[in-house]
């Protein structure tokens, strides 16, 4: 299975506005590692949307 092309780049967009990592450190973490930083800054972002 491939993975879109634009899933990938909304993804990387997304850990770099969030992190500043430049596009290489970001495409070297696997899926499920990626995965993980996205799950994360969703949570935080969560947090600081409700004034934890």
């Amino acid at each position: 299975m491939t993975y879109a092309a634009d899933r990938l780049y909304e993804e990387v967009a997304y850990v770099a506005y969030h992190f500043h990592w430049d596009l290489d450190q970001i495409l070297d973490l696997e899926h499920g590692v990626r995965h993980q930083f996205i799950d994360q800054i969703g949570s935080i972002n969560e947090r600081i949307s409700a004034g934890e």
